[in-house]
């Protein structure tokens, strides 16, 4: 037996699931194929802009981009545990 939805809550449009998908993909995505030396971020940025970066620069960008990313997935990740929980 199904249980009848809700008439409270909308149903989620197809849209809005692609975008809740991007959402995880964009920075999953980002970890998979960034550069795993410095002198490899800096030789791509400036193959792809033009402009030259230090080591020490392209290696604090490249800190900087893993940490974003990680914090962006933990922040997903606690999103959708609170809003399940919420949903019990």
């Amino acid at each position: 037996m199904k249980a009848a939805a809700c008439p409270c809550v909308p149903a989620k449009s197809p849209l809005r699931k692609l975008g809740a998908g991007l959402r995880w993909l964009a920075p999953a995505t980002l970890l998979a194929v960034m550069p795993k030396c410095p002198m490899c971020l800096a030789a791509y940025i400036a193959m792809f802009s033009g402009i030259g970066l230090s080591l020490s620069v392209a290696s604090a960008l490249r800190t900087g981009l893993i940490g974003l990313c990680v914090l962006s997935l933990a922040y997903l990740v606690l999103r959708t545990w609170l809003i399940r929980r919420r949903a019990r």
